[in-house]
């Protein structure tokens, strides 16, 4: 049997697998209470590890949390809790907790073909905030040891999974076989659904399959979809790294947001300052 994790051992497998969690925080208690400050636990969508004192509680506390990340509400929030008949606890006391949600990974990409190319591109991106969905007929070509960010799909359909897998995702082709990467660009194109797709190839690759996307009846706009050549034009180089090292430009060139930074994040020093107020006028009146 698996020995359950401590918080901080969930908070190191989740950043390294970019799985979106939720850190809860006991900040300040009074009275009787299951766990004293400083006491923390990791709520994940499916999971829990660690544990701020069990109970109706701690049963809120993840509803709020899988709420949290659900909603993609990568936000802070201080909430007080006493621990009398409206949670079904007895303790008597209160309870302050600290909830933050963290992202994980900011992308998610279906990686097509097992090649050299693909190799080390996997090992660029293992490096950043991606979760990798890597997919090939070819057991034998997967390393024996990918990174945690990294899950292995061995099919022998990767055209049939092709929809489902890569549907609100981001998708490259960079197969071995020119056949199998137009039946996948058409199977794409044809579901919907793509973040964006890109496909490994000449531009001479490129006008054949425009001309044979086109002959099968796909829009100009479904076929300009495509990105091919693929890779950030400024980068050159054909060895397997300097290709991967342009598509990594590439994506996060396509996938990074231009937004404007706020000046005040975080959480405000009113709601900080009302929640102190709050527990000390509990307290006084318990």
């Amino acid at each position: 049997m698996e020995r359950r994790k401590l918080w901080y051992q969930a908070v190191a497998d989740c950043e390294a697998r970019g799985e979106p969690y939720a850190l809860v925080s006991v900040l300040g208690v009074a009275g009787s209470v299951p766990r004293e400050p400083a006491s923390k636990m990791v709520v994940t969508g499916e999971h829990s590890y660690d544990t701020i004192g069990g109970g109706h509680l701690e049963y809120q506390i993840c509803q709020q949390a899988r709420d949290r990340l659900a909603r993609q509400d990568y936000t802070s929030d201080l909430a007080h809790f006493p621990l009398g008949a409206s949670l079904g606890q007895c303790c008597g006391g209160s309870v302050s907790v600290l909830l933050e949600a963290h992202p994980g990974s900011e992308q998610e990409l279906i990686l097509f073909g097992a090649g050299h190319v693909a190799k080390a591109l996997v090992t660029i991106l293992a490096q950043l905030p991606w979760r990798i969905t890597w997919v090939d007929e070819r057991l034998e070509l997967f390393p024996s040891d990918v990174p945690a960010n990294v899950h292995i799909h061995h099919t022998d359909d990767p055209v049939g999974d092709a929809p489902n897998l890569c549907s609100c995702k981001h998708a490259l082709i960079l197969t071995h076989n020119h056949q199998l990467d137009f039946d996948l660009c058409r199977a794409l194109l044809t579901a919907g659904g793509c973040s964006s797709l890109g496909l490994i190839g000449s531009e001479t690759k490129a006008d054949r399959f425009r001309k044979r996307l086109d002959h099968r009846g796909f829009s100009a706009d479904a076929i300009d979809s495509i990105r091919c050549p693929v890779g950030h034009p400024d980068v050159p180089g054909k060895r397997p790294m300097e290709v991967a090292v342009s598509i990594s430009a590439e994506l996060l060139a396509l996938t990074t947001p231009h937004r404007t930074t706020s000046a005040r994040r975080g959480l405000p020093w009113r709601q900080l300052r009302g929640l102190i107020q709050n527990t000390d006028t509990k307290e006084t009146t318990e």
